[in-house]
């Protein structure tokens, strides 16, 4: 972010990671009097509830943060004297599986709570009018990642460095990836850019991966030879689905995320910026697997 902004962080709760002294709660920033009094200009609107990898979350919570705080957050908005509301809704809020490429005109289904609360909120931000002056940018990003990123880059940086071969190079698939560098720079490129046009924007790197050419990129990281067991397609399913029913860690889920495919067009976003990402996707990536190293 551009540092001749001065950024007022507020959090959902004192228990999300926000470790600032001066961070406010977003519960007390709901009104358009408190936005105005601290002379807020834009809203960057981060805070959600994301999958729920244990599943042990209602729909309802879902529903209750990503759709109904993010209502009353864009109320506010439309009454304050803020120009500018950037909302971080997700891919998800379109599609969980992708056949081809996933553009802004592609029709929204979402199967989960979670795509499906991010949708209503976007539903709702593009009926309301907005009177001369304001701005409403809905960012979707695709998978995001950065310094101490978790999830299967995590778990591909391990297989790798604990010298684990990695049996699922036989499948083909095709992946999108966003660094956090490169959504920073969208974020400050739309503040700083009161000619780009509002609406939906799909924000991903420029280009699309394969996992195992992510794994050929964690091997080149710790300058390690990558070891491959290159188990058959289908013997690879049959195992995973043999461990639903056992409960063992790598199941069919599991499998299906390190495997599918899930490629998101920047088309319309490259466009409106009139410039290219900073930050190409492997190169993005490898920032990442580097923090693994340091903390590893």
């Amino acid at each position: 972010m551009d540092k001749n902004h001065e950024i007022v962080p507020a959090s959902r709760g004192i228990n999300s990671g926000v470790s600032k002294k001066d961070t406010l709660l977003l519960y007390d920033v709901l009104t358009a009097e408190t936005l105005d009094k601290m002379n807020i200009e834009v809203i960057v609107h981060l805070a959600g509830k994301a999958h729920d990898l244990k599943k042990t979350a209602s729909e309802q919570e879902y529903f209750t943060v990503n759709t109904d705080l993010s209502i009353r957050l864009f109320d506010a908005f439309l009454q304050s004297n803020a120009k500018v509301f950037i909302y971080m809704s997700s891919v998800k809020a379109v599609a969980d599986k992708v056949t081809g490429t996933l553009n802004e005109t592609a029709s929204c289904q979402p199967l989960t709570a979670y795509g499906k609360s991010k949708l209503a909120a976007e539903q709702y931000m593009l009926q309301q009018s907005l009177t001369p002056g304001k701005r409403l940018y809905i960012l979707r990003p695709c998978m995001i990642h950065g310094p101490g990123n978790k999830g299967n880059l995590n778990l591909l940086y391990r297989f790798v460095s604990n010298g684990i071969p990695y049996p699922l190079r036989l499948f083909s698939n095709k992946r999108s990836f966003l660094s956090i560098e490169n959504l920073c720079f969208v974020i400050n490129e739309i503040i700083e850019k009161p000619s780009m046009e509002p609406g939906i924007y799909h924000v991903a790197d420029s280009m699309a991966l394969s996992t195992a050419q992510v794994v050929d990129l964690v091997g080149e990281v710790l300058h390690k030879k990558v070891r491959y067991i290159d188990m058959p397609v289908r013997l690879v399913k049959f195992l995973a689905r043999m461990s639903n029913y056992l409960h063992l860690p790598f199941n069919s889920e599991h499998l299906e995320k390190l495997t599918e495919s899930y490629v998101v067009d920047n088309t319309r976003l490259i466009s409106a910026l009139n410039k290219e990402l900073p930050i190409d996707a492997e190169k993005g990536l490898k920032k990442t697997i580097v923090s693994f190293a340091h903390v590893d």
